[in-house]
This record gives structure tokens, sequence and C-alpha cells, in this order.
């Protein structure tokens, strides 16, 4: 079996690597999980699990003509396999974006669950095709109206290739943001998963180089997470069908 699902945004900032691991974290307790770093622009997901000194990652994958191995650019973290992304300008610009079909479609072949950590926008084609590759998607939006209306036209463009709507995810909720969560109920295509409180223990996460369910596991934020990822129900898909998909992918020039 195997679903994927990118975990996006309208903006930055929302808490999207976060989330994407914390959600890894607790569905690799029932299930075997993936998770890439396909933000190839802005990559941080190395530094949220202490591989800042990786020497392989998901830019040499993306290289044409390169003998690497999507395996060398694979780490066991925490309970995953993680493929990180590198954060050199000069690896940014010699990346193909379309070759994530590929790496994607050969990473289908060995798990049950991807998670892809995608861009915070949807300006390039790099930045929506792991929108395109996902079966669903999950949205991070925080409690603001600009947010919200960022999240849907994610939601919007996902939906223009077939991509499925998981649910959303609030993060960095506080008190007087209620309001706001209750209308995300109402116009998403799927399910509020949690709302995340705002709290220090994530950001001393990031400063840890761990994953916030490593780093504090009985945190009320990380408690959220594990409601979201019970939320999800993830699909048994057929891996070979799944990864043929990728492989023959539209790849959109422009969003």
């Amino acid at each position: 079996m195997v679903e994927a699902f990118a975990v996006a945004s309208g903006k930055g900032g929302t808490g999207k690597t976060t989330s994407t691991l914390a959600l890894g974290m607790a569905l690799a307790d029932e299930y075997d999980v993936t998770v890439v770093d396909a933000d190839t622009g802005m990559a941080n997901l190395l530094f949220h699990t202490g591989l800042d000194d990786a020497t392989v990652t998901l830019h040499d994958l993306l290289v044409e003509g390169t003998a690497t191995n999507v395996s060398e650019a694979t780490y066991d973290r925490f309970g995953m396999s993680v493929v990180p992304c590198g954060t050199s300008l000069a690896g940014f610009e010699a990346a193909d974006p379309a070759r994530l079909r590929e790496v994607v479609a050969e990473l289908a072949g060995d798990t049950d669950v991807l998670l892809l950590d995608s861009p915070a926008a949807l300006s390039s084609k790099s930045a929506v095709l792991p929108v395109v590759l996902a079966d669903r998607v999950v949205v991070v939006v925080e409690p603001t109206i600009p947010a919200l209306s960022d999240g849907l036209k994610v939601q919007e463009y996902a939906r223009s290739y077939g991509t499925e709507t998981a649910g959303v995810l609030l993060n960095k909720v506080r008190d007087e943001s209620a309001d706001v969560a209750e209308q995300a109920g109402r116009h998403f295509g799927g399910p509020v998963l949690a709302s995340v409180p705002e709290s220090d223990v994530v950001r001393a996460a990031r400063r840890s180089g761990m994953p916030l369910l490593a780093h504090a596991p009985d945190s009320e934020p990380a408690v959220r997470y594990r409601d979201a990822a019970a939320r999800l129900d993830v699909r048994d898909g057929d891996g070979e069908a799944v990864a043929a998909r990728f492989k023959s992918a539209v790849v959109p020039d422009t969003p």
C-alpha cells in the first residue's frame, strides 16, 4: 500500500516542516513512512532532523545524468525514512524539478505513506509539482483570514489536478482565533485535523535540531499532532500503480 500526501501552505512561516515531521512520526507508529523535503528552493527539513551535514540530498537526485541512487539520499531518522534537500543555490539551479516524479515513484515502491514537504507558494513548477503528484493534500494554515485565503488557493489549485483535500491543520492557534478555526471547517474540502497551539516548545524543538515529537513528546502541540495523524484515513493504494501515475504526471509550466 502507499498514499502520497503533500503538506502545503499558501505562505511561508506556517510551520509546514514542523507539521510534516510531526505527522510523519505519529503515522510511523502504524505505517512505514517516508518524508521528502520537496521544497527545493527553501529547504530546511535537514535542520529539523539533524541532517545538516548530509552529503547526498534530493538536489543530487534531481540533476540530469547523475548516477546517484535514491537510497543514497535516504536516511533513517526518528522511525522514518527521510530524504532531505540541500540548501545551496548551485544545487537548486542544477536541479530539474521534473525529475521529482521518478524519485517519488521509486520511493513509492517501498513505503506505506509518503509525505511531501512542499514549497509555500504556487509560483513555479518546482513549487506546484508536489501538489500535482500527491493523492491528497494537507493544508497548513495559521488562523488568520489572509492565511485561510492563501490556503484555499492551494486547495483550489490541487483540485484542478485531481488532488483531494485530506484536511486542514490549523497551526500557531491562540485563544482569540476560535472563530477563524470555525470558518476553516466550513470552507475546506476536508476536516480540520487539529488546532495546534502556539508554543515555545515548538521553537525549542527547531533549535534542538529534532522533530517536535522527539523533543517534547508529551507536550500539548505533540498531542494535537498525534490527533491530526489519527484523523488521516490512509488509503490502501497499489504501489506499482501509484508509481506509474507519478512517472506519467503532467509537469505544469506555471501555476
